[in-house]
C-alpha cells in the first residue's frame, strides 16, 4: 500500500496535508479562468477609460503589461493572504510552501512568474503535471510550493 504524497509539516491535528489531486486542481483552474476573465475585463475597461480621458493612442505593450501586473497582483495577494483564491476555497485547496506554511510575497511572485512563463510556452508548465511524480505543476515544483487539500 503506497502512501499519498504529502505536502509539508503536520497541521494542528498532527497529520501532514495531502497534496490535492490533479483533477481537483484542473477543475479549480477552469473556475479560476472565469473569474480572471471578469477581473481582466474590468481592468481593461478602466485602462480604456483612462486612455480615452488622456486622449492617447492605444499602447498595446503597455496594456498587456498592465494586464499581466493586474493578474499577478490578484493571485499573489490571494496566495499571501490566506493561501486561497475563491476557486481554491470552493474546491478546498490551499497553497503552502514545502514546509506547510503560507507563502510570502517573494515566493508568490516567483510562482506567478514561473506559471506565466509555463503558460506562455504553450501550457508546458501545466502539462508538466502529467509526468511529475507527484502530479505537480512545474511552477509549484520550481517555486517549492504545494497545493494541498484543506
Amino acid at each position: 500500500m503506497s502512501a499519498a504524497p504529502q505536502g509539508g509539516t503536520p497541521n494542528e491535528a498532527g497529520t501532514l496535508p495531502v497534496l490535492a489531486p490533479l483533477g481537483r486542481r484542473l477543475l479549480s483552474l477552469i473556475y479560476e479562468a472565469l473569474l480572471l476573465a471578469a477581473l481582466l475585463w474590468c481592468a481593461a475597461l478602466l485602462f480604456g477609460a483612462i486612455e480615452i480621458e488622456a486622449a492617447s493612442t492605444h499602447a498595446r505593450a503597455l496594456f498587456q503589461a498592465y494586464l499581466v501586473l493586474v493578474t499577478g497582483a490578484y493571485f499573489t495577494w490571494q496566495w499571501t493572504h490566506g493561501g486561497q483564491t475563491l476557486p481554491m476555497k470552493t474546491w478546498r485547496l490551499r497553497l503552502v510552501t514545502v514546509l506547510g506554511e503560507a507563502p510570502g510575497r517573494r515566493l508568490a511572485w516567483l510562482r506567478y512568474a514561473i506559471a506565466l512563463a509555463g503558460a506562455l510556452a504553450g501550457g508546458l508548465g501545466f502539462l508538466w503535471a502529467l509526468v511529475d511524480r507527484d502530479r505537480q505543476f512545474l511552477h509549484d515544483r520550481l517555486a517549492g510550493t504545494r497545493v494541498v487539500r484543506t
